[in-house]
């Protein structure tokens, strides 16, 4: 084991970057307005988009020539809800690119100590700079996030006390140690308790931050977006708040236990007045909705084979199928057997996608996200899954695209330089055999990606997945992951909450 452990990882090199790149005779799907410039041709140089045109345009000899004809060209895909860790090189990036997500926001990340599993925005900007350099196969980080801060519980306890946020007074160090790491938003988790989330939404703006993430348990979903909370994350956010008991699941001793315990209850009760006004809230204060479907649609289909025996365990870890899969499997399959004849993780799963159409229709943002590394939930893949999902609940195809290309580059502050097709904008693009605003799973039609000007053609993308698989089921690769997992006090204590 300790020879597999040392052993060397291969590593990928990225195609060769031109300083003229020319798309011919291509559709270009504007995701503003839906419509459809056939026979363009899209000229970049270097990494950004310098010019757009009917006709021809002429090149260098040593330009690279993409033929586009039939073809559709869209903006590179953000999923706005990851994590990565310190193998994603080789079991994550790889995966994005082959599907077109060329932008990321990891929802994680380290304390004050480098962690052995999990990375934080010193690993996340060096992949940054390396892809510009294009030294590296990564997709964009668009976003830095600290460590989730979900109360003591949550926090090693040799770590410095103002990590453990008990006290409001813990705040500014907090806020003023994550600045210096150059990250752009706080994690807040669920336990975080209510003076001190108070303290920190209000405190965040000074320091150039904002916060995303759960809502904590302890106070309410109005009071979260009035202070300021900028993203709340999966589909459970009104089930919390919209049934007759919502201040007893809020005041529990074991609110985890409460809640499971109420499901049905929360589904069959849920109050659609009260949830209609939080979501004009939203709206209102311009606070977006991460739904992750894909996190509910596991838990409700956990028990079928047609479901489990997904073709993309390939490039899954067999540490983590076995250690952290596995059990979540098992024990969701075990609740959706329970009852016969009434499976109450299917009706959550599809309250939440009607919940998710109420929210659109009043107008709250949607972005696409996916929660990977959570069981099921595959990097790259499962994207393309939750823009389905989307549809399913009610937005359009381009709806759909919007939530992973203009609304997440607007929450970012970055639509200036991506989320859009246009002249100045940065050559994150994909190349598609199908039109996706006819069926949103022709986005999967990838024909090729452009990441920062940098051409990953069909060959390519192919050897990122085999890349991947290999990596996934090699022993060292899995010795690596195993010995990360348990050297880390950041996994230790999670797993012990």
């Amino acid at each position: 084991m300790a020879t597999a452990y040392i052993w060397p990882t291969n590593t990928l090199q990225p195609p060769k970057s031109f300083e003229e790149t020319i798309i011919k005779n291509v559709s270009i799907v504007d995701v503003k307005t839906g419509k459809i410039a056939k026979h363009q041709f899209v000229l970049i140089e270097h990494s950004r988009i310098t010019k757009i045109d009917s006709t021809n345009i002429i090149v260098s000899d040593d330009a690279l020539i993409i033929d586009g004809t039939d073809k559709f060209l869209i903006p590179g895909l953000w999923d706005m809800h990851t994590h990565s860790d310190q193998h994603s090189e080789w079991l994550h990036h790889p995966l994005y690119i082959a599907n077109g997500i060329t932008g990321v926001r990891d929802m994680s990340g380290q304390l004050n100590e480098k962690d052995s599993y999990w990375v934080g925005s010193k690993e996340r900007l060096q992949w940054n700079k390396d892809l510009e350099l294009n030294t590296r196969v990564t997709p964009r980080y668009v976003l830095q996030s600290s460590y989730q801060m979900d109360g003591v519980k949550a926090i090693p306890e040799d770590a410095p006390d103002f990590f453990k946020l008990q006290n409001p007074s813990q705040v500014d160090s907090l806020l003023q140690f994550y600045k210096n790491e150059k990250v752009d938003f706080i994690k807040v988790y669920q336990q975080l308790p209510k003076d001190t989330y108070k303290t920190l939404a209000l405190k965040a703006p000074e320091y150039g931050l904002h916060l995303a993430g759960h809502k904590p348990m302890f106070l309410s979903l109005e009071d979260a977006v009035n202070l300021g909370q900028r993203s709340f994350e999966h589909g459970r956010i009104f089930m919390y708040e919209c049934f007759p008991e919502t201040d007893s699941l809020k005041h529990s001793t074991n609110w985890k236990a409460y809640f499971s315990k109420s499901k049905a209850k929360i589904v069959h009760q849920f109050d659609s007045v009260q949830a209609k006004a939080l979501m004009r809230l939203m709206q209102q204060k311009k606070a977006y909705w991460t739904p992750t479907l894909q996190t509910l649609k596991f838990e409700a289909n956990a028990h079928k084979n047609e479901f489990t025996n997904n073709e993309n365990l390939k490039y899954v870890t067999n540490i983590r199928k076995r250690l952290w899969w596995k059990y979540d499997t098992d024990h969701n399959k075990e609740k959706n057997l329970e009852r016969k004849g009434e499976n109450v993780s299917e009706q959550f799963f599809e309250a939440s996608k009607n919940q998710l159409s109420m929210a659109h229709r009043m107008g709250v943002p949607i972005m696409a996200g996916t929660d990977v590394m959570d069981s099921y939930v595959f990097a790259g893949f499962s994207l393309h899954d939750e823009l389905y999902e989307l549809t399913s609940a009610g937005l359009t195809n381009l709806e759909a695209l919007q939530s992973a290309t203009m609304v997440p580059a607007t929450y970012s502050n970055a639509i200036e330089d991506y989320g859009t097709i246009e002249i100045g904008k940065k050559a994150d693009l994909v190349l598609l055999d199908k039109n996706p605003l006819q069926d949103i799973n022709n986005t999967k039609s990838i024909n090729g990606v452009l990441l920062n000007g940098v051409y990953y053609d069909e060959e390519k993308l192919r050897e990122l997945k085999a890349f991947t698989e290999t990596a996934a089921g090699s022993f060292h690769m899995n010795v690596k992951t195993f010995v990360s997992l348990l050297n880390s006090p950041l996994i230790r204590v999670q797993f012990a909450d």
